[in-house]
């Protein structure tokens, strides 16, 4: 199942939450920089102020998990008594990189001569390119719309640099770019391999424990070299650590990071939906990129610090046409699923052999039944692990059938595809195993498969009693019977049959 903001406010609710949250924490992040809200301590170097806002995360993370009402999904270890939220080893891999996100991308808000807008374009054609890229390093082929967001990420990019004048780029804000993308890029990397699967469970602790960690990584990155190192940068952390923390301003920086706090739920959960990341991806960034203007704007008028330049608007603009490029596939297939879920109800098992034709077979007898009601809907059934494609119904869940006076289909055994799951209103599985498999085939079809058996497992029947056969029928027939009650269309002409 997806997460339940997900199901609740749907994507664009959670891509709006995310616009709220970033549009003021960009804002606040270039204003401090620029002095703009302490005259009297001048412009504020993005070295002293990432301490306070790291800290700002840190104070405002378990808050956050507390209001969820999620600390429990977290991985615990009992530690001098007492029952301790802890983290594996991949969620602390993701952590890691995902304090570099959190601290190029203040960072990156804060270099002087350089607009909110431009660096959000530079930072989101480079999210923009990490699905083709991986692709690449995976030895995929690279489908025509993704090179088609490549080349407008890449004009984008060209617009955007060419338009010198209008900007400073420092070799250090280049360095905080290149780290923000190989942030990005691990942390997609883990988050596929160990989340983002549809299960309440491993996507919330997944969520927990890299939320916890990372602004306490974040934190310790910065502390180390404040009062360890002797070089410019670490000179300007220790002062964020200790003479910029008791001053007026650390307020409103330590404000940023509550604000980050806010836009990192949101991202997170964006990102941790089912669907492959070129759906949540044009969320994610024309999200940013309109918060962007909205920063860029505000402090425009209330501050008059430069708008940016017709360039930087036009690369934007590059960038959003990128983003709906990449997603174009997945949005169109997610319509066509939509148009389609009216049409078909799916029953899965492992070979197709038994259980699910067993199981379409009866729900074709009870869609009869109701007369024209049934036109409207096509049966199918489909294996996860067919080992012989094209095989016949066994012939002892044939006899089960005409013992229940059910007519036996034509049947021809056939592996389940994404396409399948993708066209159905319903997709009923007979195990939490062959649950476990739709999902990691067709994870955007989460909010529609079941097992048809919500308490437990359909078992098969096993060796060549017929008892065995029509014992499964006759409990694949009740099951079907409650499944199909709880179809709103059906509902009211199954109650008047029952």
């Amino acid at each position: 199942m997806t997460h339940p903001f997900t199901r609740r406010i749907g994507m664009f609710g959670l891509g709006l939450c995310y616009f709220l949250w970033y549009a003021p924490y960009s804002a606040v992040a270039k204003a401090m920089s620029g002095g703009l809200f302490d005259s009297t301590h001048g412009p504020i170097g993005g070295f002293v102020l990432l301490p306070a806002a790291a800290i700002g995360t840190l104070c405002a993370m378990p808050l956050t998990i507390t209001i969820l009402g999620w600390w429990k999904y977290a991985r615990h270890r009992t530690i001098f008594g007492r029952s301790v939220p802890f983290l594996g080893r991949e969620t602390a891999a993701a952590a890691f990189w995902m304090s570099l996100i959190v601290g190029t991308t203040t960072l990156n808000f804060t270099f002087p001569g350089v607009s909110i807008l431009l660096m959000l374009v530079l930072m989101r054609i480079e999210t923009l390119i990490i699905s083709p890229t991986v692709d690449l390093i995976r030895e995929r082929r690279i489908p025509p719309h993704s090179w088609v967001a490549i080349g407008l990420s890449g004009l984008s990019a060209i617009v955007a640099l060419a338009d010198v004048n209008n900007y400073k780029l420092t070799l250090t804000a280049a360095l905080s770019l290149l780290a923000y993308m190989l942030g990005y890029t691990n942390r997609f990397l883990i988050m596929s391999r160990h989340a983002k699967s549809g299960s309440t469970q491993s996507d919330r602790q997944y969520f927990v424990e890299e939320h916890m960690a990372t602004p306490v990584f974040l934190v310790a990155l910065l502390a180390v070299p404040a009062f360890l190192g002797s070089d410019s940068i670490s000179r300007s952390l220790h002062d964020g650590f200790t003479t910029f923390l008791v001053s007026p301003a650390a307020l409103p920086a330590l404000a940023i990071g509550v604000l980050y706090e806010g836009l990192f739920v949101c991202t997170t959960l964006i990102f941790l939906d089912p669907r492959e990341y070129s759906f949540c991806m044009p969320v994610h960034v024309c999200s940013s990129m309109l918060a962007g203007v909205a920063a860029s704007l505000a402090l425009h008028a209330a501050f008059g610090l430069p708008a940016p330049s017709t360039a930087t608007f036009a690369a934007a603009l590059c960038v959003v046409l990128a983003a709906c490029a990449l997603g174009y596939p997945a949005i169109s297939r997610r319509l066509i699923a939509r148009a389609r879920t009216d049409e078909v109800l799916l029953f899965v098992c492992g070979g197709n052999a038994i259980r699910s034709p067993m199981a379409a077979a009866l729900a074709r007898v009870e869609l009869a039944a109701l007369g024209k009601a049934h036109r409207t809907w096509r049966v199918e059934s489909a294996g996860v692990a067919v080992h012989e494609p094209g095989g016949p119904l066994s012939r002892y869940a044939a006899v089960a059938l005409r013992k229940l006076n059910v007519p036996v289909p034509e049947h021809t055994a056939r592996s389940l595809t994404a396409d399948l799951c993708e066209k159905s209103a319903a997709v009923y599985c007979m195990t939490r195993a062959h649950r476990a498999a739709v999902l990691e085939m067709a994870p955007t079809v989460s909010d529609r498969v079941m097992c048809l058996d919500p308490k437990d497992d359909v078992a098969e029947p096993k060796g060549d009693a017929i008892e065995a056969y029509v014992e499964c029928a006759v409990q694949l027939r009740m099951l079907v019977r409650a499944r199909l009650f709880e179809l709103p269309p059906l509902r009211q002409r199954l109650r008047q049959g029952a």
